[in-house]
């Protein structure tokens, strides 16, 4: 590279108009960016050809002693991160997606020309460097720059590490910069990439298939939820993103495969708070053979076994209290935990008079039409959900809740489904499936009626899925689990934006 003298002092005319009004440092950096080029310099390079990473370097020389020299000319590319720059050498922080290392720059190794160019770089500046590997007596692992090359120039300076970056809604706005200055953001993103390679490496060892199934529907299906809806012009006609993938991989079953499984995005047009996201990811398989008994232990083996191995162990804090995922886990009914919180034994011939006056006297609302089983839901997620902490199994929902599910072998009132409740707040939700055509008509035309009556989460009936269900549809079980609940866990993170890379925010 070939030097220039004293940059001039920043011309307003020659500002790009997307620029205009910007800080003092926005200018000068553009203004740096302009000599570079008229060095002849290129500041957006096509490639580096990097021959080592941070993490590769201190694994190679973790036991050099200090004041020692390596031997060993390295090639690093990365961002610059921290610039302490003195008299005739200058220390700077270069940071790859590994981790940091310290540079030293000096004049005896660049020239006179060449160290006022490396003087010239910006913090959050990309740079190629090459050169021998040491020791400083302090203790830090260093590479003397002999070489460098400005690979892409940062027009804007980054937030200072403490205090540039501490707004809730701005650090997700702007994740890119979040991650640069917030360790903890990276962190959290590594343990959701690893819970969910863990979980996808445990069906896998278990001879489950991972397919994909449309994301665009017909017909919104699979959950009860308010779908999102987008128009197909080619085809004149309304489509919607999937709520759940649930009736396409039980189609899947149909066709003869046994063991499935997805891991991918489901859409729910409903609100935005610190449990929900607009967009957010499901696990579900289903297992031709089993029911929701031998679902209840499988996901208790998994999960445990999934746990451990991101956490290193089963018993951990979370949101100041501590999480212990240990099996067995505990196990009570629907009914059973609603009658310990209303202070009276319910059961599936409890009437519906009965219901609405524990619901009254408990403070939860009932909407006009709901049945016994719905008010026996909203009691147990108003009174109960929220105090279950350690992980448990919830099991045998009524069947007025539990469109898909079979009904209860013991107990017409019941199906056999249950939901895995941790934190205060559902993970997990399973069931035998209902595999019996004429049942499943009679139970999607009841929601269709619920629809009419203005219940926009109801069901819509799906002949196509009927008609699958009708060539015969082997005993199964299925299950989804929500990754990102699950990862807050893990990550002791409060909101579920924490744990979601680009989480939906309003517009501004």
């Amino acid at each position: 590279m070939t030097g220039s003298a004293e940059m001039n002092p920043p011309d307003d005319l020659a500002i790009h108009p997307a620029f205009r009004g910007e800080g003092e440092q926005v200018i000068r950096r553009l203004q740096k960016l302009e000599e570079w080029k008229a060095r002849g310099v290129e500041p957006y390079a096509w490639r580096y050809p990097r021959r080592d990473t941070t993490e590769g370097l201190r694994a190679k020389f973790h036991d050099l002693e200090n004041g020692a020299e390596s031997g060993y000319r390295a090639s690093l590319a990365g961002r610059l991160m921290a610039f302490r720059r003195h008299g005739k050498a200058s220390f700077a922080d270069l940071e790859d997606g590994w981790g940091r290392i310290q540079l030293m720059a000096a004049v005896d190794s660049l020239g006179g020309e060449g160290y006022q160019l490396f003087q010239e770089l910006d913090i959050g500046d990309w740079v190629g460097v090459e050169g021998p590997v040491f020791r400083s007596r302090r203790g830090e692992l260093t590479v003397r720059v002999e070489e460098f090359r400005l690979l892409s120039k940062s027009l804007r300076p980054l937030p200072e590490k403490w205090h540039g970056l501490k707004d809730v809604e701005l650090r997700y706005r702007r994740r890119y910069l979040d991650l640069l200055v917030n360790p903890e953001v990276k962190r959290k993103l590594l343990v959701r990439v690893k819970t969910i390679r863990e979980v996808r490496r445990f069906l896998d060892d278990r001879d489950f298939l991972e397919v994909e199934t449309p994301m665009l529907h017909l017909i919104p299906g699979g959950a009860a939820a308010r779908p999102f809806v987008t128009y197909h012009h080619a085809l004149g006609e309304e489509l919607y993103l999937r709520i759940a993938p649930e009736l396409y991989l039980k189609r899947c079953l149909v066709g003869g495969l046994e063991k499935v499984y997805e891991i991918n995005r489901n859409f729910r047009n409903e609100g935005i708070s610190y449990k929900h996201n607009p967009e957010f990811t499901m696990l579900e398989f289903y297992w031709a053979f089993v029911d929701y008994l031998d679902l209840a232990s499988f996901l208790e083996e998994m999960l445990s076994e999934v746990v451990g191995r991101v956490m290193g162990t089963l018993k951990f804090t979370y949101q100041g209290r501590e999480m212990d995922f240990t099996p067995p886990w505990r196990r009570t009914t629907l009914l059973e935990a609603v009658s310990a919180a209303v202070g009276e034994k319910v059961d599936s011939s409890t009437s519906p008079d009965k219901w609405k006056e524990l619901a009254e006297r408990h403070s939860v609302p009932l909407e006009e039409g709901w049945g016994p089983g719905k008010a026996a839901t909203e009691l147990f997620e108003k009174l109960v959900e929220p105090e279950l902490w350690e992980p448990t199994l919830v099991m045998d929902y009524p069947r007025e809740v539990s469109p898909l599910a079979r009904a209860h072998r013991s107990d017409p009132f019941l199906t056999e489904r249950f939901e895995l409740i941790a934190a205060g707040r559902e993970l997990a939700n399973a069931f035998s499936e209902l595999i019996d055509p004429l049942d499943q008509r009679e139970r999607f035309e009841q929601q269709a009626r619920q629809r009419e009556r203005g219940d926009e989460e109801a069901h819509v009936v799906d002949y196509d899925y009927l008609r699958a269900m009708e060539y015969g549809m082997p005993p199964a079980g299925g299950l989804g689990l929500g990754i990102d609940r699950l990862v807050m866990i893990l990550t002791d993170s409060h909101s579920i934006r924490e744990v979601i890379l680009f989480p939906h925010l309003r517009p501004v």
